[in-house]
């Protein structure tokens, strides 16, 4: 968290938090949304400027509740996600780096929606892969050691009492399991949409 931030939450510490205004979307932009974006439930138009970004990136953390919101001052902006908290891309450096664009530390677990969404899980970290980097991605997915053609990945999709796949990252390999999309939140204790708890100030 920026210093900028500490002092400002230090100075004006009961300032109300913020809820629908600012948005996560599946491809790891963040979008502003505006009275009118709210109330046709648009997405919201993506945030472009670098420093503004940045500043959101740093300053990026959740609540006890498993509600994610961006520090703004000394008010916090509380996000709607469209997916998960965190969007991973491939880098040819890195190999996955995070929306914030910070690497994505060693991933423990794997999951496949029925969609196709691919989860991954690095300690508190969950991120979904950008679904433009899946066809890369798919060469990493194996069964019994051999490459994934997509017939194969469509009948294990179809098909939830299939055992694991093996995703290929680097030098190691991670299992691949299933997940209903409709499980993902619940399954890692973090809400899509936040609204605000009774307790708190709104």
């Amino acid at each position: 968290m920026d210093d900028i931030v500490k002092q400002a939450m230090a100075k004006w510490p009961d300032v109300p938090h913020c809820y629908g205004w600012l948005a996560l979307d599946a491809r790891g932009n963040w979008r502003m949304r505006d009275e009118r974006a709210q109330h046709l439930g648009e997405p919201g138009d993506k945030l472009n400027n670098a420093a503004l970004v940045g500043f959101i990136n740093r300053n990026y953390q959740h609540d006890e509740r498993g509600c994610w919101y961006f520090q703004n001052g000394p008010q916090r902006v509380y996000l709607n996600l469209e997916a998960t908290p965190y969007v991973a891309r491939t880098d040819p450096a890195h190999g996955l780096v995070l929306h914030t664009a910070v690497p994505l530390p060693s991933v423990e677990h794997a999951f496949l929606t029925e969609t196709g969404e691919l989860i991954l899980q690095a300690g508190d970290i969950v991120a979904q892969l950008d679904d433009r980097d899946f066809a890369q991605v798919l060469e990493w997915l194996a069964r019994d050691g051999k490459p994934l053609a997509d017939d194969a990945l469509l009948a294990w999709l179809e098909d939830a009492q299939a055992p694991p796949l093996a995703l290929r990252i680097g030098e190691r390999s991670v299992p691949v399991q299933h997940i209903a999309r409709a499980d993902v939140a619940a399954h890692f204790g973090f809400i899509r949409l936040p609204q605000p708890a009774p307790d708190l100030k709104a």
